[in-house]
């Protein structure tokens, strides 16, 4: 088997195909190497500019070297290996956005320190029970989940069609959209008969 694409490798390969250096880049697409990149090394390190950085659909299995990554808004880590979220502290005072579906994440301890996200992309992951998902509620921002594919989603999903969205909002009661669908309130329905 081939050996992995480390991070330095992807930096360089961006860079030849870009003409741009990637210390300078506010946007950094690693995603889908060939061979995969397993590790989130030190190289990372370089890309203090980057606002937007993509490794997904590669191998990677821990979230790791993002400290100096001081301007980082949105993280793509789809279709990975990845089993928690650690290591995501590191972006905790900028990370908007996470897109982090497609992996093997069942527990969301953690997550309470991502002050500023806004959005959480984690469909089809491993989340089986509510007192993992109401994690999500210590998000102060979090207006935006998709969380379909989880077996806590399916599980509520089989059982009555309206009830995920229902018992899902009244634990993330912030939540304006989730797994694509506005979320309208009671209140709203009432606001707008008056």
């Amino acid at each position: 088997m081939a050996k992995a694409t480390t991070i330095r490798e992807a930096l360089a390969k961006w860079e030849t195909k870009n003409g741009q250096k990637a210390s300078e880049a506010k946007e950094v697409k690693l995603y889908g190497q060939v061979p995969p990149v397993e590790t989130m090394d030190e190289s990372l390190s370089t890309l203090v500019n980057c606002e937007k950085l993509s490794l997904s659909t590669n191998r990677i299995e821990r979230i790791a070297n993002l400290n100096s990554l001081k301007n980082l808004k949105i993280l793509s880590l789809g279709r990975n290996n990845i089993k928690n979220l650690n290591g995501l502290e590191a972006v905790a005072d900028t990370l908007e956005e996470l897109w982090i579906s497609y992996n093997f994440i069942e527990k969301l301890r953690g997550i309470r320190v991502m002050k500023k996200l806004k959005v959480l992309y984690m469909s089809n992951n491993l989340v089986k029970d509510w007192a993992e998902f109401v994690r999500l509620a210590e998000l102060p921002l979090l207006e935006d989940l998709v969380f379909t594919g989880n077996p806590l989603q399916e599980k509520y999903t089989s059982d009555q069609k309206n009830s995920w969205i229902e018992e899902a909002t009244k634990r993330v009661p912030k939540l304006k959209k989730l797994d694509g669908i506005p979320v309208i309130k009671k209140e709203d329905e009432e606001e707008g008969a008056n």
